[in-house]
């Protein structure tokens, strides 16, 4: 399933509801000097408040200029440094964000969201190993976390240690039964393994818990295809296609995490007739709102 933005949604949680009054040692300033600095301080924070709020609405542009202020209202606030740094990420500002992370990790070594983040920008910037690094560190803290134990699965799939990335899954699953990414990741891995019948029976479980999943019914429907059953494929195909039609990108689904094989095997079943029917069909329709991606 898609790159998530999980990650980004519980650093924006802890920014939100967490977000500290700073402080810090001045006794020897002023005392007018100090009340002012606890006022910009404050007032950093509030406008860190402000762009957490703009984020959960999407509103990321106003949200990052809004963070970047207040941090330099609360330069030693090390939420407001990874409010900032999660925005970046989310604005695809990778270098930036990493950069305003790691101020956030030098002001609060022990932030597991902070670690969680860094690992997720790694992620993305397709350095796997450090990625592995950042979220393991980051569970060492805070354990049991869902949505870092798939990232961590994520990262051990992108390396081709599939033991290890089932093992992250399966730990992921058991935090929450419905956690159906994990599932579908499992069966990505089935099939690249060459154990088709197992990888559908991942595929249908995950299925099961979400109906309108479009991922692991083009799945089932590829591998359905793939082993014989042409007219079954082909109307699983279409079905899931019409659930969401990215679905129908080879790009799109690499940069899910389809292996080599199964994108091999899906180029075949959207090549048939009825299936490209069904793409032309769809992208004739006026454009409309989708789900958004889960990974």
């Amino acid at each position: 399933m898609p790159k998530r933005n999980l990650l980004f949604l519980i650093l924006i949680l802890v920014c939100c509801w967490g977000i500290a009054q700073p402080t810090r040692a001045q006794a020897l300033l002023p005392h007018t000097l100090r009340l002012d600095l606890k006022k910009l301080e404050q007032q950093g924070v509030g406008l860190a408040q402000e762009a957490s709020q703009l984020a959960q609405f999407q509103q990321y542009e106003l949200a990052l200029q809004r963070a970047k202020l207040a941090t330099q209202l609360a330069p030693k606030s090390s939420e407001v440094w990874a409010l900032l740094g999660a925005l970046h990420l989310q604005t695809n500002g990778l270098d930036d964000g990493i950069a305003a992370l790691k101020k956030a990790q030098t002001l609060d070594g022990k932030n597991s969201a902070v670690l969680f983040a860094l690992g997720s920008a790694h992620f993305q910037k397709e350095k796997y190993a450090q990625a592995v690094e950042y979220i393991t560190e980051g569970l060492k803290i805070k354990p049991n976390v869902s949505g870092a134990l798939f990232d961590l699965g994520n990262a051990y799939l992108m390396l081709r240690k599939y033991p290890d990335a089932i093992s992250q899954y399966e730990k992921a699953v058991a935090q929450d039964k419905n956690f159906w990414p994990a599932i579908n990741n499992i069966g990505l891995i089935n099939y690249e393994s060459g154990n088709l019948d197992e990888a559908i029976r991942r595929w249908q479980s995950a299925a099961d818990i979400d109906p309108k999943a479009a991922e692991p019914r083009l799945a089932i429907a590829v591998a359905t295809y793939t082993k014989g059953d042409r007219e079954k494929g082909l109307s699983l195909g279409e079905s899931a296609i019409r659930l969401d039609s990215r679905y129908a990108d080879l790009k799109f689904l690499k940069e899910n995490l389809w292996g080599d094989r199964l994108l091999e095997d899906t180029k075949k079943l959207l090549d048939a007739p009825k299936i490209r029917a069904t793409i032309v069909q769809l992208q004739e329709r006026p454009s409309r709102t989708q789900r958004p991606p889960s990974r």
